[in-house]
């Protein structure tokens, strides 16, 4: 859930999201380093999951029931969008959104029961994955079993309780400003991580809370698991030096966005990248996605093929990958939303006809966990001579090289690279097939030869080389 993008400023008041790239209040945190993440959250390839809409039973079952599949699919974090029971009032849609939650220390009855829970998170163990919940701290619905304590909540002059903004009416804005609030939230997440046992939470709209309770509550929460990972759903620097050990990369998101949906040219993503570097804390951590809940699903927004470079390039790129509930079949099933309140279960049927889907998913995080500097090696961006539509990086650790070239436009195009020595480099770019043609044919697809620094790209095309050593050529 994020702040609405058409709510106007004096509508949003000081709730609204910083600009991308801007300092917190003005503040200057490039020089600060950011805290560091446990290494199995630095390395991790997430998975989000409504599960609601996961499976066909759309319970909490249904989710461990799938935990083969997501091992062998090669993802190490399990992200359960919010578990917890539905408010009534001024419920929005059949459903309700699971960002209205009634009661935080209950499982919807929908998705099953607390052991229910356990043993998704057991099972999960067993198999070498993490889990972290959805924790939605901003506000709560308007039968909240917290309602019985109104001055939890903001209140106008009236003591009536205040919506956090005019467009999110199903939904109360909680109150930081009292301790007994603060106190509340971090008993409860306390709580999941003690009975659960998960590994720590994603951490709804966590920029609409104050940062200062954030650092505080990682220090109580760290009391009880001392490697827990923490996710901010934001893109704010002050976040990241104490509270979180990773935020949402949503400038490189919208500006991803832009080239792929509006023409804009694909430079503007290493702009934005540069960015991030320019104001963030030295080391942080960034989730980068092309689709999750709050946005149109990738693959209806940019097209089938676009959506496997979009996110060739989340995979391949630094921070934490994110696959979201179907992606890795092309599921075109929307959730955002107003879908969000309503059952819309993934068709995972549609693998039959998108193949070059679990295939791309597969290989390309097969690919990531293979290559230490595509998980945590320093990232360098090249120039080339077609920067309006070809981006191209170098991700290195010292032991390696690996150089990623992805054409962002729906042309074949070759270009020359600012690279020497380019004749060190193997291929290592996973053969993914072509989508499937009208009459169910699928041609062929060749790499044709290239002698780097030249290289040659389909349309939507990547290609992917590796060399050992490090900082040759440069």
């Amino acid at each position: 859930m994020k702040a609405p993008a058409l709510v106007t400023l004096a509508a949003l008041g000081a709730l609204v999201e910083p600009a991308p790239g801007q300092p917190a209040g003005g503040r200057d945190f490039s020089r600060q380093t950011a805290r560091a993440a446990p290494g199995w959250a630095r390395d991790a390839v997430v998975y989000e999951i409504f599960p609601r809409d996961f499976s066909a039973e759309g319970d909490l079952a249904g989710v461990t029931a799938s935990l083969d599949r997501l091992r062998d699919l090669g993802v190490t974090v399990i992200w359960l969008m919010p578990i917890h029971p539905i408010g009534e009032a001024r419920r929005k849609g059949t459903f309700g959104s699971p960002y209205s939650i009634r009661d935080y220390y209950a499982v919807n009855p929908d998705y099953g029961t607390v052991d229910d829970l356990r043993r998704l998170v057991r099972e999960a163990h067993a198999r070498g994955l993490r889990v972290i919940l959805d924790v939605v701290a901003n506000h709560t619905s308007w039968d909240s079993v917290m309602m019985r304590t109104p001055e939890l909540y903001v209140r106008d002059a009236a003591g009536r309780v205040q919506p956090p903004n005019a467009d999110w009416s199903d939904v109360a804005k909680l109150d930081y400003a009292n301790p007994k609030t603060r106190a509340y939230m971090t008993a409860m997440m306390a709580h999941w991580l003690r009975e659960a046992e998960v590994d720590g939470f994603r951490c709804d709209v966590a920029g609409l809370v104050p940062t200062d309770f954030w650092e505080q509550a990682r220090s109580a929460l760290e009391a009880v698991r001392p490697d827990l990972f923490l996710l901010a759903e934001w893109s704010s620097p002050d976040l990241l030096p104490k509270a979180f050990d990773a935020d949402y990369a949503w400038p490189f998101h919208a500006a991803l966005t832009r080239v792929l949906s509006l023409g804009a040219p694909a430079s503007e993503l290493r702009a934005a990248w540069e960015e991030e570097r320019r104001v963030f804390p030295q080391g942080s951590l960034h989730l980068r996605f092309s689709d999750n809940h709050d946005e149109k699903r990738a693959i209806a927004r940019f097209g089938e093929p676009a959506a496997l470079a979009a996110q060739a390039l989340v995979f391949t790129l630094d921070g934490i990958p994110l696959v979201y509930n179907g992606m890795e079949v092309g599921d075109t099933t929307e959730s955002g939303g107003a879908a969000l309140s309503e059952k819309l279960p993934v068709f995972w049927a549609i693998a039959e006809r998108r193949p070059e889907f679990p295939r791309f998913y597969r290989e390309m995080i097969a690919l990531r966990r293979a290559h230490a500097a595509l998980r945590r090696g320093a990232t360098r961006w090249l120039d080339n001579a077609a920067a309006d539509r070809l981006v191209s990086f170098l991700r290195s650790d010292g032991e390696e090289e690996i150089l990623v070239a992805v054409n962002l436009s729906s042309r074949p195009l070759e270009a020359t690279l600012r690279l020497a020595h380019g004749t060190a480099f193997s291929e290592i770019t996973p053969a993914i097939p072509h989508p499937v043609q009208p009459g169910g044919a699928v041609p062929p697809r060749e790499l044709r030869p290239v002698e780097l620094p030249s290289i040659a790209l389909d349309a939507w095309g990547f290609r992917i080389f590796r060399r050992k050593g490090s900082g040759l050529g440069l």
